[in-house]
C-alpha cells in the first residue's frame, strides 16, 4: 500500500465532501431563513461517512450556530 496515495485521496475525498457539505448546508439555511423556519438556537447536524470495502461507517455530530 502506497501511504502517499493513500493521504492524498482520502484529502481529496475530505476536501470534496467539506465543500459540498459547506455549500448545501448555507442553501439549506438561507432557504430556512427566507421562509421563517428558523428560531436563532443552533441547529443539530450529523454526517455519516461509509468507506465500502473496510468496514467503516463514523457518525460526526455537531451544532451550526445561525446568529
Amino acid at each position: 500500500m502506497d501511504e502517499d496515495v493513500l493521504n492524498t485521496t482520502v484529502r481529496k475525498f475530505l476536501k470534496k465532501l467539506g465543500v459540498t457539505a459547506q455549500r448545501e448546508i448555507e442553501q439549506a439555511v438561507r432557504e430556512a431563513a427566507a421562509n421563517g423556519r428558523l428560531k436563532g438556537e443552533p441547529l443539530v447536524a450529523k454526517a455519516t461517512i461509509i468507506v465500502a470495502g473496510v468496514g467503516l461507517s463514523i457518525e460526526v455530530d455537531g451544532a451550526i450556530e445561525v446568529e
